[in-house]
This record gives structure tokens, C-alpha cells and sequence, in this order.
């Protein structure tokens, strides 16, 4: 296993990201919330745009896996290999991108951009959404698989909270690190994954965006945001 991988073992990974229009869209913010995260222990970071990966990059010495979003339908995380290029140059130490079957911008295979991610010396993520497409990510080379995209992709239903079924599922067959991610609300969430054999847990609208945050006390109160 790679040191990037083993540094990330049992531990936290705070995704720190703003959408556009959002107050804190900006790699300073971004990257200040990033490094409030390491100063409360987080193993690693998952940042998505290249300024911030970059920003990241330059004051973090922890694992950072990156990613970059285009559009929001169909393949939108890291989509094609020009994207993968991108965000491994930008200083990303794992490439996050789409592991599903669904076709990408470019035409390009998964395995495809899976080996250009090797050739800039970065480590592949798939973010998958069913075992149909961990499967297809295992056969295309990467180094580990996510439960990012369960209840995103069509392939599953939405589950309210993690999806720890497909969590379960992949650490049967799973020849690489499983990493959770995918509606984690609570440190309990989080500890329920690590048990149930996941190498890392990802965490970001609950730690790191303040609206979603404020919503849910505001929503508890019986008030509407």
C-alpha cells in the first residue's frame, strides 16, 4: 500500500468545498477551513478546484485528494483526462474521478484516465456508486474505491444517512481501500464505517458548510430557513 494511503488509515478526511454563488467560495476560505480541519486531527483533505487544490497544497502536509467538477449531470467529477492531468499537476496526491460506467465528455475509458493519473505519479480514486462500478474501477486499476456516488448515479436508491449496505458489499470483494463517504452526519456515522472495515472516512457538509449546518438547527427550531 502506498505511504499516501497508509497515512490515511482508520482516520478522517475533511472534504473542504463551497459551491459557486456561496459566500465562502474562495480557495483563502477554503483553505483556512482545511487547515482548521488538520488542527483538529483530520488525516487528510478532499478539495475540488484547481486553485484551491493549489492553495491546499501549499501550506498542507497531509494526503490531499482532489477533484475538479464540470456541469452537475452525468459524469461531472473530474471527467475527463485533460481534467485528470489538471488536478494531479495541481498538487492532488489522490485524483478523485467519476468510477461509474456512465460514458465521460471526452470518450475516454476509465482505465484510461486511471493510467494517465499513474503517469503524473498520483494515486486514483473512483467514486462509485454501486459494486457494479467498484468492480469496474478494481479492473481499471485504481488504487481505492469510494462510496461517494451511492444514491447519486441512479444505480441505487437514496438512502437517508450513509449508505453502509453498499459500504458492506464492497468490503467483500474490494482488493483495494474502501473509503467511506457519502451523507456522514455524525461522529457516530463515522465510527460505524471505521468499524465496518472502511480505510477512511470522509466528512464535509457536516463539518465544513456552515448553511447546510445552520438549516438543520433552524429546521430542529420549527422554523423554515
Amino acid at each position: 500500500m502506498s505511504t499516501v494511503l497508509t497515512a490515511l488509515r482508520s482516520g478522517l478526511v475533511v472534504s473542504c468545498q463551497a459551491y459557486p454563488g456561496e459566500p465562502m467560495r474562495s480557495p483563502v476560505i477554503m483553505t483556512a477551513i482545511a487547515l482548521a480541519a488538520v488542527e483538529g486531527g483530520a488525516l487528510g483533505i478532499r478539495a475540488q478546484g484547481l486553485e484551491d487544490i493549489r492553495s491546499m497544497r501549499a501550506v498542507l502536509d497531509v494526503p490531499l485528494i482532489g477533484l475538479v467538477k464540470v456541469g452537475s449531470d452525468g459524469v461531472f467529477i473530474t471527467p475527463t483526462v485533460a481534467d485528470s492531468i489538471a488536478v494531479a499537476r495541481a498538487g492532488a496526491d489522490i485524483v478523485a474521478i467519476d468510477g461509474t460506467g456512465r460514458p465521460r465528455p471526452d470518450g475516454a475509458s476509465l482505465a484510461q484516465c486511471v493510467a494517465t493519473i499513474h503517469a503524473e505519479g498520483a494515486l486514483a480514486m473512483a467514486d462509485c456508486g454501486s459494486t457494479q462500478d467498484a468492480r469496474a474501477s478494481l479492473d481499471a486499476g485504481v488504487d481505492c474505491v469510494g462510496t461517494t456516488l451511492a444514491g447519486y448515479s441512479g444505480a441505487r436508491r437514496r438512502t437517508d444517512g450513509p449508505d453502509f449496505d453498499l459500504l458492506a458489499q464492497l468490503m467483500t470483494f474490494s482488493t483495494v481501500p474502501v473509503i467511506a463517504e457519502g451523507r456522514m452526519r455524525t461522529p457516530e456515522d463515522a465510527r460505524i464505517a471505521l468499524a465496518a472495515g472502511a480505510h477512511a472516512v470522509v466528512v464535509g457538509t457536516a463539518i465544513t458548510h456552515p448553511t447546510s449546518i445552520t438549516r438543520r438547527f433552524v429546521s430542529a427550531l420549527g422554523r423554515r430557513a
